[in-house]
């Protein structure tokens, strides 16, 4: 936008906007435009009253616009007339409103308001950034957006301009964006700023907190804190500009406003280090808002803590500290603060000046209360407490110059605070005080420190010993054991005398800590004044223990007296735990370690057994005498117990087993079971238990220390006595081998014993020694079934550890002889497979399962050994049914013989089974973990193999049911028992049980269960069962059907019952359900079932009860039927599935498989009449659908009811299932619908399907659009599209014409299209076409107008009479009115004409019948409405005609498009001799059409050019009277028609084109025709003449004059451009194609190619100019190119001479110059002499035709020249030099003007720049006249005029400036050393002297010097190449700069600043000289020159490199 159209921006006015004057689109926020622009002012004004008066109820103060914007008066009022003040206190009751109402913002009522504001007072123009102030708060919302729209913000000077991109998309504004703009822009955060303070402004006069302001506080903080965060560093800039906004909202009574403002100034604080003073600032503005109105304190507190915490330390001064005093909620407040945030950095501000404040006389009262709650109610933490001390112990010494009132009464105040303290945080005094003990130097300091202590509670603790002269805590700690010695000593006196000052906590500790003190002196001193406690016990034992009287005797008195102290009475009575510790503390040193008499271990023994506490000790009664304890000394049998730990490990298992339980509890327990197969800890009591946990863990211990070590021997010998006094029985013995053996897999471990796999197999080793050992009865009774060793070895056998199993196998070894033994055969061949056993853990199970095989089938090795084997597989089966078996052993021994089944094992295994059901009953819950897995096992065995028993044994069946119901689920990683239990019910269990009734009963508890189930695990279990068994559907049946009539009847009793029974179970929902009652719950369970059921035997057993069942449902209440829905769908899914299992393939069934009769229909089709449920609409349908295949009839009878209800209900629905529904439906019933009308019912059948796609046509709008077209993709794949397509497409048509709202007519037409095309293109096109035929045979038959119905209906339709009823219902005219009739007509046709151009009939070849037919109908139909068109011309209903035509016209057009060509040809042929002219227009432009399209043309195709003829004749057509006009129109379309065939066929049949180009140059030549036919015969023409090349020769003589005579008629050309362009294009195509025959006509075309450029550019318009350019420029080519140079060249002389005065030479010059660019080198050699004659006549058109115009001149010649070099370039160097002499002899002629020598040199210079280094060669004659001209030019050497004429001195400058860029060229480009010293000399100085020649003014003259002198000499400089010369040349140049005028002095100092800067370092030799001149020149009168000399001398520095400063 230009500078001009900004201002013109910002002066506009919105008053001037074009779009108020308008009423086609307003502007609405509620309305779309195009509907306001029809709603009058009144409606508007209305509307914003309606919605102001709702804005009252909820805001009173809306009342007061009520009078002013919302007045009467405002309805008339135009704010654009009125003056500026009327329009300033408008806009401020405007922003005041908008003001108030952005909180309502979102309301329909403000919306309304909005919508009057704009409408009348047009504030969308004049208020945008008001109106956007109430709106953005809401800019996620779309109501936002709309106000986006409103506003026109293009200008990207707008400030709302980044949000135009809204504006089209229309989404809301993201937050993301507008906090990014927040921060970007400034100016945008000021205005969200001022939002805020202008609503509170506008709601001033509210009380309260203005809750109404709430969302725009909200929106305030959520915009600024985001952004604050989101920016990457916050500037000055953004603090300053939110400062005042922050320090107004600190201000503010507001709480929303306050609490917005302490968010913003934290995230000011966390994300920018502001200055000191701002901080303290903002701090004492924070403590101010806390102090006036104290609400929000813990906001405002917590605001000041993140500043505080985020900011320097220091920076916030005391005036805050006096703020924050004063406020009463301080303390608490920061007391529940400090319970989730840390508050430290506020108390580490405030506390310093508490302290102080605390300390001062004045208010310390207040002060003190305060300190003294902060200390009571704050945590100090974080070393404040550290901090706190420090401060007081420093304030109190600094007051060193108090009085001693003044002190006294400083420890009045300070005495409760310091005592306070201490006891909050006593550790943070000690170590204040402890540090500033030391620093003590002068006796007032320690007066004032000991007077501070004596505050403290504990001011004994550091006052000075005098002893030590330290104090009495550090002498505690002191490096001197005498020291520290005497200090407790103090502290005993202490305790003693009760001396004050202490705290007892103190002392205590104090005393504790001496006691681990490393000197015995010290802790024997700390023991007499230790007070023994609970506490002192543990810190006596670890004295015990810490120390090794081994190596330090000297504590053995210490110990002693240590042991003393424990034995205290007093302390132990009452207190069993404390004693008990004791004890067993002391215990551990009654084993003596040392071999000495009189060792101190000895004597500590000796104290420790003669204590109390150990000699009334019932394990150590007695132990008290010395000979005891020396005789154990002596006994060298128990030197083992020497090692201390493992004296503590025996005692400690003692003490648990024995001490723990109860004195006198030893004897009482030590007995064994008797009595029993096993000792079963699952079964013993506790005592026995306790027995069997010691013997396990000694024989732990002593098996451990048997294996290795030195005590290896002795620990045999106790596990031997071990053995003798306890085990001595050996079947008690492996009673407790056994327990030890199988107590690793015991997960209840009631011995709480590990036995670990180490153990085990230690156990087992030596079980295997002792066994070798027994003697042959021994074993016999061992291996025998009543002995657990051969269960317990198997059980081994099972472990996962390989040692184990080893172990094992090698005891059973042993036990192999035992040939008595029931085990020996399992024995025997297990021991054959030791390996395998030894391998893994799993083989034992395969090899019993092997064994038992073999032996019930009798492929073993014998009878005799087969039945041994099944007895003892039978012996381990009972030995697990003992009752007293571990759970844990028969678990591992089950789980071996998992692959052992059968009924015998079922059986013995019966027992087990019912004995753990009644243990988990609801009585006895408790169940062991092992129980619960060995339940789990045995009900493992019923199994496929086990289900004979279940049938023949009734017991064996209850317990199995029994099972199913225990629910109980005792461990979570185990399953539930009923689990478990249906688990077993596997389809080969459930089959093998064979008997009905036993199916039937386990059947029907399965579903009893889930009925009464509550446990979802339970009911997912069962339908896993039941999903996997097969099952008969007549069980099934019998379930469904009521208890008392397994047989399903529906009679009318059984009906009422139902009835009456659901009645009383509405009364009462708990009854149960009485006879012949249908229990619904377990009917839809069990139906639910079935859904998922596919293993059904006789499925359609099931029809009947399935049937009663929805009958039934039916039958009920209307409030009970919709509970049943459910039901219903689960009976009509399964009638489903049994009707897909009887016929997979959906087609009919036998009779005998399902009957006719059982299939009811009926009730079906009133199931979808009578619900409500979509659910059960598809249901039902999908069933239907089912039948119809099976039994078509039954569902025809009902078919019109089936798809009326699918049209008004199911169709509507957007869901994948409804969807799939209609097309089962449709592709069910339907095809049963055509099968049974193919015979003589067709017509009844059509009708029929006629209605049933009017249904869903009519249903379409609404149904889902992405349902649409895949239904009535079905519907009509199901139908036959070539049959009722057609009747789809007309229903959809009608429904369009007649149903179509108005509001949005072309969008729904649209879209309507675009439907019915995509729902053509999903057939194939044959079936398209024949649909086509049949609807244009239909719009035939219909009659033109509804008046003419009657005449016109019976004739039409008698043709179709059988059709008649089904036409009827497609378009009835009794029920449309005449205008629906045309939309119909008119969309119909429209419709054609879109399909056909579809791109599903691109490419379509092979229908060419179709295709005839189709196009006969078409032109049947337009014949018909031509004759419609001609009889209703004057009609009102003319125009319809003519659009209808124009369609079909259109449709004929498309077919066309799809036709073969030898069909194309007769029907235009037919059409172009139609009489009507438009006809036989619209013919030609079909062609046109089809000849366009088509690039590429078959051989049958060329048949087109049969055309030819009749289009020739359209062309020869004269001039007729009427319709003149079109005849020219026509005329013109022929020729254009022949064009474009000559194009597409001329190249091979050019004789036939002939004729054409004669009869368009008759046209071309006739004086008489129109030009708009000339031009069409003119382009025709070009077309032709470039096909036809030599057969249009004999046309040239009569067409080239016509075409030029045209050309030269300029009114003519210029007032029709396309007739001008028409004959440019024809004269190049003409050129291009014969170049060679066109010579008589040559020279006129180039005057008119060179004369036509510039004076069209003047006179044509701008949209013809650029095309004619270029036919132009490509016609100058083509003559350029073409035409020999013999010819053209004679001709462009000729041109020049005649064009020379017009001065239009350059269009000509070009030609010339593309011509010599195009000539080859011979060519140009043969004509270089006739070129150079014309280059010498051109050259000298300055000479003879200048006339004084130098620039026209100056043009023309830069044409010649250019055209020269051209020729130049291509001539060698032996042509060029005498061409460049005869130029130079040429410029020099006496006779003629000396303007040649101005053209010579601008040639040489140019000829200089194009040849650079070669034009040397020929510059060496060219230095002598350089030099005279210099000179003559130089107005200081010469007064004389060069030139004669007026303009000497302009050419005389001319003249010097080319010779100077000559020079200048000459020298850039030399490379043989040109300049030599003569030719230097001879031009040295004429060039110098130019700085004194002052021609043509002093502006010329400083253009001429900076641009041309200057750096020719600079080069002439660099071309010398010698320091001589340069000397010369230098000091030339300085002698310049002594000249008297500035100007010179100036232009000499440039040339020598050029100098250095062309010859750089080897300027130094020439700087000596230099500097004398220029030192003269910086003391030069001219300021300028002076300015320049600084100038020259700093560059020259950069030049050289050296500083020439210190020269001056």
């Amino acid at each position: 936008m230009t500078s001009l159209a900004h201002q013109l921006k910002r002066l506009a006015l919105p008053q001037n906007d074009p779009n108020l004057l308008t009423r086609r689109e307003v502007v609405s926020l509620l309305f779309d435009p195009k509907d306001a622009s029809r709603m009058d002012r009144s409606t508007f004004f209305a509307l914003g009253c309606t919605g102001l008066e709702e804005l009252m109820g909820i805001e009173p103060a809306f009342s007061e616009f009520q009078e002013t914007l919302f007045s009467q008066a405002s309805v008339g009022m135009e704010r654009s007339v009125q003056s500026k003040e009327v329009n300033k206190k408008l806009d401020a009751g405007i922003s005041l409103f908008l003001t108030r109402l952005s909180p309502y913002f979102l309301l329909k009522p403000a919306q309304k308001c909005i919508e009057w504001l704009v409408h009348r007072f047009h504030i969308h123009l004049y208020n945008v950034d008001t109106l956007l102030a109430c709106a953005l708060p809401y800019h996620e919302t779309k109501v936002f957006v709309r106000v986006i729209q409103l506003f026109k913000l293009k200008d990207p000077t707008n400030r709302w301009n980044w949000l135009e991109g809204l504006q089209k998309p229309g989404v809301p504004l993201a937050r993301g964006t507008l906090i990014t703009h927040c921060y970007k822009d400034l100016g945008f955060m000021d205005f969200i700023c001022t939002l805020v303070t202008k609503s509170i402004k506008g709601y001033s006069g509210h009380s309260g907190n203005c809750a109404q302001l709430r969302v725009i506080f909200s929106f305030y903080a959520s915009t600024i804190v985001p952004a604050l965060d989101a920016v990457e560093k916050v500037s000055d800039t953004i603090i300053s500009k939110l400062l005042p906004y922050v320090q107004k909202g600190l201000k503010s009574s507001l709480t929303d406003y306050k609490a917005a403002t302490y968010m913003i100034v934290c995230q000011l604080a966390v994300k920018v280090v502001m200055e000191a003073q701002l901080v303290d600032i903002l701090a004492l503005q924070i403590s101010k808002s806390l102090c006036k109105e104290p609400v929000l304190p813990k906001e405002g507190l917590g605001c000041l803590i993140v500043l505080l915490q985020n900011q320097k330390e220091g920076t916030v001064g005391p005036k805050s500290f006096g703020q924050l005093c004063a406020v009463t909620s301080l303390v608490p407040s920061l007391q529940a603060m400090a319970a989730v945030h840390d508050i430290s950095p506020l108390l580490r501000y405030m506390l310093p000046h508490l302290v102080h404040a605390t300390e001062e006389p004045s208010e310390s009262t207040r002060h003190g209360n305060l300190f003294e709650s902060v200390l009571q109610g704050l945590p100090l933490s974080g070393g404040l407490d550290n901090t706190v001390a420090k401060m007081l112990l420093e304030e109190y010494l600094s007051q060193s110059l108090l009085s001693a009132e003044g002190v006294t009464s400083l420890n009045q105040r300070l005495l409760p605070l310091v005592r306070l303290f201490e006891s909050k945080y006593p550790g943070a005094l000690y170590m204040v005080l402890e540090g500033h003990v030391g620093d003590l130097s002068s006796a007032e300091d320690k007066n004032l420190f000991h007077q501070f202590i004596s505050l403290s509670m504990s001011s004994g603790k550091y006052q000075i010993l005098g002893d030590s002269d330290t104090s009495l805590v550090l002498s505690l700690k002191h490096p001197l054991p005498s020291v520290r010695q005497m200090a407790v000593e103090h502290l005993m006196g202490i305790v003693t005398s009760g001396q004050g000052g202490f705290d007892q906590a103190f002392l205590k500790e104090a005393l504790l800590e001496r006691m681990k003190d490393d000197v015995p002196e010290v802790v024997a001193a700390t023991l007499k004044a230790l007070e023994v406690t609970e506490d002192t016990v543990s810190c006596l034992l670890s004295l015990l223990q810490r120390v090794d009287l081994s190596n330090a005797g000297n504590w053995c008195p210490v110990l002693k007296e240590a042991v003393r102290v424990l034995d205290e009475p007093r302390l132990l009575e009452g207190n069993s735990d404390l004693k008990t510790c004791v004890v067993w503390g002391l215990l551990p040193f009654l084993v003596v370690t040392s071999a000495l008499p009189d060792s101190p271990d000895l004597q500590l023994a000796t104290c420790v057994a003669q204590s109390t506490i150990i000699s009334q000790h019932n394990l150590t009664q007695g132990w008290a005498h010395g000979k005891c304890i020396r005789k154990w000394f002596h006994n060298k049998c128990l030197l083992f117990l020497s090692l201390r730990t493992l004296a503590n490990a025996l005692l400690r298992m003692l003490w648990r087993v024995l001490w723990k339980e109860a004195d006198g509890l030893l004897a009482s327990c030590l007995c064994c079971p008797s009595g029993e197969t096993w000792w079963n800890p699952e079964k013993l009591d506790t005592n026995t238990c306790c027995y069997l946990r010691l013997l396990c863990r000694l024989f732990d211990v002593l098996i451990t220390g048997a294996g290795q070590g030195h005590m290896a021997a002795s620990f045999k010998a106790l596990m031997k006595l071990l053995f003798q006094v306890h085990l001595s029985d050996p079947l008690e013995l492996f009673k407790f081998l056994s327990l030890v053996w199988g107590y690793g897999s015991n997960l209840g471990d009631q011995l709480d014993c590990k036995v670990n796999a180490i153990l085990q197999t230690q156990a087992l080793y030596v079980g295997r020694a002792i066994l070798s050992a027994q003697p042959g009865k021994t074993l016999t009774l061992l291996a025998s079934g009543s002995s657990p060793v051969v269960l317990s070895l198997l059980a081994c056998l099972s472990s996962p550890v390989r040692e184990v199993r080893r172990a094992a196998i090698a005891t059973l070894q042993t036990l192999a002889q035992v040939d008595s033994s029931p085990f020996h055969p399992i024995i025997d061949s297990l021991l054959k497979t030791t390996e395998e056993l030894t391998t893994g853990p799993t083989y034992l199970s395969q090899a019993l399962g092997k064994l038992y095989e073999e032996a019930v089938t009798g492929t073993g090795k014998g009878k005799a050994r087969d039945k041994k084997l099944l007895v003892g597989l039978e012996e381990l089966l009972l030995g697990v049914q003992v009752a007293n078996c571990p759970a844990y052993t028969a678990k591992t021994i089950l789980r071996a013989l998992g692959e052992v089944n059968g009924e015998s094992v079922l059986s013995v295994l019966m027992p087990v089974l019912e004995r753990l059901l009644e243990q988990s009953g609801p009585e006895n819950p408790t169940v062991l973990k092992d129980e619960a897995l060995l339940m789990q096992l045995v009900l493992g065995k019923y199994n496929e193999q086990a289900a004979p028993l279940v049938v023949k044994d009734q017991d064996c069946l209850e317990l199995f049911i029994k099972a199913l119901g225990t629910v109980s689920k005792p461990y979570p990683d185990i399953p539930c028992f009923q689990i478990i239990a249906l688990e077993q019910i596997t389809k080969a269990f459930y089959s093998a049980l064979g008997d009905e009734k036993v199916q039937q009963r386990l059947l029907g508890v399965m579903f009893d269960l889930l009925v009464e189930s509550r446990s979802p695990v339970c009911a997912q279990t069962i339908s896993s069962v039941f999903k996997g068994i097969a099952v008969d559907g007549e069980l099934v049946a019998n379930e469904l059907a009521p208890a008392e009539k397994p047989k399903v009847t529906v009679s009318v009793q059984q009906t009422r019952r139902s009835k009456m029974l659901q009645r009383n179970a509405q009364d009462t929902p708990q009854a149960v359900p009485k006879e012949g009652a249908v229990s619904w719950q377990r009917v839809t369970l069990i139906l639910e079932l079935l859904q998922h059921k596919k293993k059904l035997k006789r499925p359609q057993t099931l029809v009947p009860a399935l049937f009663s069942l929805l009958s039934r449902c039916l039958e009920t209440s209307t409030m009970e039927r919709g509970n049943l829905e459910y039901t219903k769908q689960l009976i009509l899914g399964c009638l489903l599935n049994v009707c897909q299992k009887l016929s997979p393939d959906g087609g009919p069934v036998s009779k005998d498989v399902l009957d006719e009769d059982k299939f009811n229909v009926e009730v079906v089709v009133q199931c979808v009449r009578m619900s409500d449920m979509p659910q059960t609409h598809h249901h039902a349908l999908l069933l239907l659908g089912s039948v119809a295949g099976i039994f078509p009839e039954k569902v025809l009878h009902n078919i019109m009811p089936i798809f009326t209800f699918m049209g008004a209900n199911i169709m509507r629905l957007d869901d994948t299932y409804s969807f799939q529904v209609i097309n089962k439906t449709v592709r069910t019933v339907i095809p049963a619908l055509i099968k049974s009308g193919d015979g003589e019912s067709t017509a009844h059948m059509e009708a029929v399907v006629t209605r049933i796609v009017h249904v869903f046509a009519d249903a379409l709008p609404h149904v889902p659009e992405h349902r649409r077209l895949p239904i009535l993709s079905q519907l009509m794949t199901t139908l036959g599209p070539a049959r009722f397509l057609w009747v789809l497409l007309l229903l959809m048509f009608k429904q369009h014409a007649t149903q179509t709202n108005a509001t949005d007519k072309d969008a729904a037409l649209e879209r309507d299209v675009e439907f019915w095309i995509s729902v053509c293109c999903e057939f194939e096109v044959e079936e398209q076409l024949v649909s086509l035929i049949k609807i244009l045979k239909y719009l035939m038959a219909l009659p033109q107008d509804k008046e003419d119905g009657e005449k016109l209906n019976k004739p039409a339709m008698h043709l179709v009479s059988e059709k008649e009823k089904a036409e009827e219902l497609i378009f009835n005219m009794e029920a449309h009115s005449s205008k629906e009739l045309r939309h119909f007509k008119f969309l119909s046709v429209s419709f054609m004409a879109q399909l056909l151009a579809s791109g599903s009939f691109v490419g379509m070849d092979s229908l060419q019948k179709l295709q005839q037919s189709l196009l006969e109908e078409i032109l049947c139909y337009i014949h018909t409405v031509a004759r419609c068109v001609e009889e209703n011309t004057d009609k009102p209903t003319g125009k319809f005609w003519r659009a209808l035509l124009n369609k079909a016209y259109d449709v004929l057009d498309k077919v066309n498009a799809l036709l073969p060509t030898d069909t194309f040809i007769t029907v235009m042929r037919g059409l172009m001799g139609n009489q009507l002219p438009s006809v036989r227009r619209k013919a030609m432009e079909l062609l046109n059409n089809k000849l366009q399209q088509k690039t590429q043309w078959q051989e049958e195709q060329v048949m087109l050019l049969d055309l030819k003829v009749d289009l020739l004749a359209i062309v020869g057509r004269g001039h007729g009277k009427v319709m003149e006009e079109e005849q020219a129109i026509n005329r013109q379309t022929a020729l254009y028609s022949l064009k474009l065939l000559c194009r597409s066929f001329g190249s091979d049949h050019k004789e036939a084109f002939v004729p054409v180009l004669n009869q368009a140059v008759e046209i071309v030549v006739s004086l008489e025709e129109e030009k708009n036919v000339m031009g069409s015969a003119l382009l025709c023409i070009a077309e032709v003449a470039s096909t036809l090349k030599a057969l249009a020769i004999p046309q040239l003589p009569r067409l080239m004059p016509a075409v030029l005579q045209s050309l030269t008629e300029r009114k003519e050309v210029l007032s029709n451009e396309i007739y001008m362009l028409s004959a440019v294009t024809a004269l190049q195509r003409v050129t291009e194609t014969l170049p060679h025959f066109i010579s008589p006509y040559l020279q006129d075309t180039l005057l008119q190619v060179t004369s036509t450029i510039p004076y069209t550019n003047f006179h044509l318009k701008a949209t013809a100019a650029p095309q004619l350019a270029v036919r132009l420029a490509s016609l100058r080519t083509t003559v350029a190119t073409k035409v020999p140079p013999r010819v053209l060249l004679p001709t462009i002389t000729k041109c020049y001479s005649k064009m020379v005065n017009s001065k239009q030479l350059g269009p000509l010059m070009s030609i010339l110059k593309e011509h010599i660019g195009h000539m080859e080198k011979d060519q140009l050699t043969s004509h270089q002499s006739e070129l150079t004659y014309f280059f010498l006549i051109a050259l000298d058109f300055r000479a003879q035709h200048c006339q004084g115009d130098l620039e026209k001149t100056k043009e023309i010649e830069g044409y010649v020249i250019n055209c020269l070099l051209a020729m130049v370039m291509k001539l060698s160097e032996v042509s060029f030099r005498p061409l460049f002499f005869k130029l130079f002899d040429w410029c020099k002629t006496e006779s003629v003007a000396k303007d040649r020598l101005l053209t010579f040199y601008r040639l040489s210079d140019s000829i200089a720049d194009r040849l650079k280094g070669l034009f040397v060669l020929f510059a060496g004659h060219l230095v002598k006249p350089f030099s005279d001209l210099l000179r003559q030019t130089n107005v200081t050497k010469t007064d004389e005029a060069f030139f004669d004429t007026e303009d000497n001195i302009e050419k005389r400058c001319l003249l010097l400036e080319y010779i100077l860029d000559c020079l200048h060229k000459i020298c850039l480009y030399d490379t043989q050393r040109f300049v030599s010293k003569e030719r230097a000399d001879s031009l040295m100085t004429p060039l110098v002297d130019q700085l004194e020649n002052t021609l043509g003014g002093e502006e010329v003259y400083q253009t001429r010097v900076t641009k041309h002198l200057v750096p020719c000499v600079g080069q002439f400089c660099v071309a010398v190449g010698d320091d001589t010369l340069w000397k010369t040349l230098n000091y030339q140049i300085l002698l310049k700069t002594r000249h008297s005028s500035s100007k010179v002095r100036f232009s000499a100092l440039l040339m020598l600043l050029e100098l250095a800067s062309k010859l750089r370092e080897n300027y130094m030799v020439l700087l000596p000289e230099t500097i004398p001149f220029l030192a003269e020149l910086m003391e030069d009168e001219c300021e300028e020159v002076e300015h320049q000399v600084q100038k020259v001398i700093h560059e020259m520095e950069t030049i050289l490199g050296e500083p020439l400063q210190s020269y001056f």
